[in-house]
C-alpha cells in the first residue's frame, strides 16, 4: 500500500501549495539507519542478564575499537603519503630532466606531451577504478559520510572495496597532477575503517572473527564511524581536536560526553601512528615532527605578526572569500547538473577525467613557459623540483614553484617564502587559473578532495593581498575560500591553529572564516550540501524550516499506513514485503480488542529487516493438536544477518507455511516514539534529528494509528517547492 502525503495548506488562503511530490526526486535507494534501539523482549532480556562487569567489558571494548581505528587510519594515511611522494617525485623528476634537456636545443613541446601523458596515465588508472568498479568512491567522500552520520544509509559507502578503490584512486589523482588533495578522502577512509573494525568481521571477504558481536547494529556502528571520520581529519592535518570538532560540526546528529572522549582518543592515536611511521620512513625514528599529511610548518609570532588596524582588512578578505566560495559553488553546481545529464556513463566519466588531466598539464606548462618571474636560488631554497627554464643561472622560475609541485608543497612555499619570492602577476594568474581548474576537477569520477585546493587558492590570494596592502599575515586569509566553499567554521579554525602550531592567528582566522561563511550562505549553499541535494538524499539539517511552525504532523505524515496484527498470517506478511510498489521499512503493530467494536490500537513497531529474519528462520506459530509451538530466536540471529539482510525474494515460503501464523509480540518494539496528530513540525523534526529516528507513528486521541512520518517526508517538506523543482531540473 502506497503512502500518499497530504498537500501543504496555505495558512492564509487555505489552498494547497503545488509541490511536486515525485517519489523519484528523493531517491528510493537511500533509506534511514535504525539509530533508535529496538527495545523488544529479546533486547531487554539480554540487557538484564548482563552483569556490571559485562557492561564494563563492553565499555573497554569500545575504547579498544577506537584505538584500532586510530592505528589503521594512521597506517592508511602513511601509505598514501609515501606512495604519492614516490610517484609524484618520479613524475616531476622525469619531466624536469626532459625540460632541462630541451630548453636549450628546442622542442619543449615534447616535454608538454610527456607531462600530459604521465598525468593521463595516473588519472586513467584512478578513473577506471572509480567509474567501473566502485562509483561511490568518487570525490572526497565527505558528503557521503555526512549523510551516513546524519542517519541516511548510503549504499556501499562503508565497504572494504570502497576503501581499496578510494586509496588507490586518491594516490593516482594527486600523482596525476589534478587540482585535488589527498586529505579529504582520509575522512571517508577513516569512516570505512571504523565501520569494518567495529563489526569484527568483513562481509566482503566473508570472514567473521567472532569479535565485537554486540556492536552489530546501527546505533553502535554510527558512533564508531564518527570516530573514524575524526581520525581521518586528525591524520590529514595533525589536528586531533579539529577532528573531533569536524565530526561534531559536520557529521553526527547525536553526541554525548563519552563519545567525545572516545573520538578524541581515536584522533590522538591516528596522529601518533602516522607521526611514528613517517619518522621511521624519513630515517629519523622518534622525531615526531610530521603529525599529519599536510604540514604547514611552524610560524614564529615574533617574525610575523598582525596589528589591530589590520583586522578590518581581514574581515574584508573574509567577505571576498565568501563571494569567491559562492561563485565556486554556483559554477560547480551547474557543472554537476551537466554531468548528471550527459556524462553519466562510466566510459564518458573516464574520458572527462583524462581531458581534465591533459588540460591541467597544458595550462600549467603554458603558465610556466610564459612566466618571467625569476627569483634567486639562495641557500635557504630547498625546492626539490625547481625549474630554471629561461631564467639565468642561479635563478628559478617562481611560477613553477606553484604549479610544478604537489598542492601540499605549494601551500608550504606560499606560507613560508619570504616577501619578494613571488611577484603580484604570478600570484594573480595562479589564483585565477587554479580556481577554475579546481572547480572543474571537483565532481570528476576520481577519488579526490577539495580541502587542499581551496586552501592553496586562499594561500595564493592571501599572499597577493599581503603584497598589495604591504602587509603579510599568511594564515589569516588562507581558509576564507575554503570556508566560503564548504562552510566550515569552528573545526577549520582549530585545524588551522593546530596545523600551524601557533594560536597567534586564532582571532583573525576565526573572523575570516565566520564572515566567509555568512557571506557565502547568503548567495549559495555549501559545496557538500549542494552535492547531497543533487544526489537526492533525504538529508536533515540542524533545524526545521523557519516558517514551518504552522505545519503539524498530520500535514506531513504519510497515510494510509500498512499495519500488522500482533499475531499475523505468514502469507499476509510475505505479500506485503514482496509488493514491489512499496519499500516500507517500518510497520506499526496493532491489536484488536476481542468482542469489541473499538478500532485497533497501536501496540508496537516492527522493522522489515526483523520480519525477514523471522521468515528466514521460519519462526511460525502452528496450530498442531491445539498446541502452540514456535521456534526460539536470539538477538545473535539478527546480528549475524546485519547489515546485509537478504531480500524477501530469496526466502522460500511454502503454501502450507503461508497458512501459519507469526506472533510478533516478542520481536516488536513495544514502546515506539509516538506523537499526536497536532504536534508541530519543528518538534517532529527535533525528534528525528536528535534521536536518529527512522519512523514516527502519528496517533489520534484513542491511540489509533492514523499516519507515519518518515525521513523522506521531512526532507521533502524541508526542500519546499523551489528545492524540489531544482531536483526535477537536474534529473530531466
Amino acid at each position: 500500500m502506497l503512502f500518499f502525503p497530504r498537500p501543504l495548506q496555505d495558512p492564509i488562503r487555505g489552498r494547497p501549495k503545488e509541490i511536486p511530490h515525485n517519489e523519484k526526486l528523493l531517491s528510493l535507494k537511500y533509506e534511514s539507519l535504525d539509530y533508535d534501539n529496538i527495545e523488544n523482549q529479546l533486547f531487554l532480556e539480554e540487557e538484564r542478564r548482563m552483569s556490571p562487569m559485562g557492561f564494563r567489558c563492553l565499555e573497554i571494548s569500545r575504547w579498544v575499537i577506537c584505538g584500532l581505528i586510530g592505528i589503521l587510519t594512521g597506517l592508511i594515511a602513511c601509505f598514501i603519503d609515501i606512495m604519492v611522494e614516490k610517484l609524484a617525485g618520479y613524475k616531476y623528476q622525469v619531466i624536469k630532466e626532459n625540460i632541462e634537456k630541451f630548453t636549450e636545443v628546442g622542442g619543449l613541446s615534447i616535454s608538454l606531451i610527456l607531462w600530459a601523458v604521465l598525468n593521463c596515465a595516473f588519472v586513467l588508472v584512478g578513473g577506471i577504478m572509480v567509474a567501473f568498479f566502485e562509483p561511490i568512491a568518487a570525490g572526497s567522500g565527505i558528503p557521503q559520510i555526512k549523510c551516513y552520520l546524519n542517519g541516511v544509509k548510503i549504499p556501499r559507502v562503508v565497504r572494504l572495496k570502497t576503501l581499496v578503490v578510494k586509496v588507490i584512486g586518491v594516490i593516482c589523482s594527486v600523482a596525476g597532477g589534478l587540482a585535488v588533495g589527498k586529505e579529504g578522502p582520509m575522512i571517508h577512509s577513516g569512516g570505512v575503517v571504523a565501520a569494518g573494525v567495529s563489526q569484527g568481521r568483513s562481509t566482503s571477504l566473508k570472514r567473521d572473527f567472532k569479535m565485537f558481536e554486540y556492536f552489530r547494529r546501527d546505533t553502535e556502528k554510527r558512533d564508531f564511524v564518527s570516530a573514524g571520520a575524526a581520525a581521518g581529519v586528525s591524520a590529514a592535518f595533525g589536528a586531533p581536536v579539529g577532528g573531533v570538532l569536524f565530526s561534531l560540526e559536520e557529521g553526527a546528529s547525536f553526541w554525548n560526553q563519552m563519545l567525545t572522549w572516545r573520538i578524541f582518543f581515536a584522533s590522538m592515536i591516528s596522529t601518533f601512528t602516522l607521526n611514528f611511521f613517517l619518522s621511521i620512513y624519513h630515517g629519523k625514528p622518534g622525531d615526531l615532527s610530521n603529525p599529519g599529511l599536510i604540514n604547514f610548518g611552524r610560524f614564529e609570532s615574533d617574525s610575523v605578526a598582525y596589528y589591530y588596524y589590520e583586522i578590518p582588512l581581514f574581515m574584508c578578505m573574509g567577505a571576498l572569500g565568501g563571494l569567491l566560495g559562492a561563485l565556486f559553488n554556483s559554477l560547480n553546481y551547474w557543472l554537476t547538473i551537466f554531468r548528471i545529464r550527459y556524462v553519466h556513463r562510466p566510459c564518458l566519466q573516464v574520458m572527462e577525467a583524462l581531458l581534465v588531466a591533459a588540460v591541467t598539464a597544458a595550462v600549467s606548462f603554458t603558465m610556466i613557459y610564459f612566466s618571467n618571474d625569476c627569483q634567486p636560488l639562495g641557500p635557504e631554497r630547498n625546492e626539490e623540483y625547481s625549474l630554471q627554464l629561461f631564467c639565468a643561472d642561479g635563478e628559478y622560475n617562481s611560477m613553477a614553484t606553484a604549479f610544478f609541485n604537489t598542492p601540499e608543497r605549494s601551500v608550504r612555499s606560499l606560507f613560508h617564502y619570504q616577501p619578494g619570492s613571488y611577484n603580484p602577476m604570478t600570484l594573480g594568474l595562479f589564483t585565477l587559473t587554479y580556481f577554475f581548474l579546481a572547480c572543474w576537477t571537483y565532481g570528476l569520477a576520481v577519488s579526490a578532495g577539495v580541502f587542499i585546493p581551496s586552501l592553496l587558492i586562499g594561500a595564493a590570494w592571501g599572499r597577493l593581498c599581503g603584497i598589495l596592502l604591504a602587509s603579510f599575515t599568511p594564515t589569516s586569509p588562507v581558509g576564507a575560500p575554503h570556508s566560503g566553499i564548504v562552510r566550515m567554521t569552528l573545526s577549520l579554525t582549530v585545524i588551522m591553529v593546530e596545523a600551524t602550531g601557533n594560536v597567534t592567528y586564532g582571532l583573525p582566522i576565526m573572523l575570516v572564516l565566520m564572515i566567509a561563511k555568512i557571506v557565502g550562505d547568503y548567495f549559495q549553499e555549501g559545496l557538500y550540501d549542494i552535492h547531497i541535494k543533487l544526489q537526492s538524499v533525504p538529508f536533515l539539517h540542524w533545524e526545521a524550516p523557519a516558517t514551518s511552525h504552522w505545519l503539524t504532523a498530520r500535514e506531513v505524515m504519510s497515510s494510509p499506513v500498512t499495519c500488522f496484527n500482533r499475531i499475523e498470517k505468514v502469507g499476509t506478511i510475505v505479500d506485503v514485503l514482496s509488493n514491489t510498489s512499496t519499500n516500507h521499512n517500518g510497520f506499526p503493530v496493532v491489536v484488536q480488542v476481542l468482542d469489541s467494536d473499538e478500532p485497533a490500537k497501536l501496540c508496537g513497531l516492527i522493522l522489515r529487516s526483523q520480519l525477514i529474519v523471522l521468515l528466514k528462520h521460519k519462526v511460525f506459530v502452528e496450530l498442531a493438536r491445539s498446541r502452540l509451538s514456535q521456534r526460539k530466536l536470539q538477538l545473535k540471529d539478527f546480528r549475524d544477518a546485519y547489515p546485509r539482510f537478504p531480500p524477501i525474494q530469496s526466502i522460500h515460503v511454502s503454501q502450507d507455511e503461508r497458512e501459519c501464523m507469526m506472533d510478533l509480540t516478542e520481536f516488536m518494539n513495544p514502546t515506539p516514539y509516538t506523537v499526536p496528530q497536532d504536534t508541530s513540525l519543528p518538534r517532529v523534526f527535533k525528534l528525528f534529528r536528535a534521536l536518529g529516528l527512522r519512523h514516527l507513528v502519528v496517533a489520534d486521541d484513542v491511540n489509533r494509528v492514523i499516519g507515519l512520518v518518515t525521513r523522506k517526508d521531512l526532507a521533502r517538506y524541508h526542500l519546499g517547492k523551489h528545492g524540489l523543482e531544482e531536483l526535477q531540473l537536474a534529473q530531466t
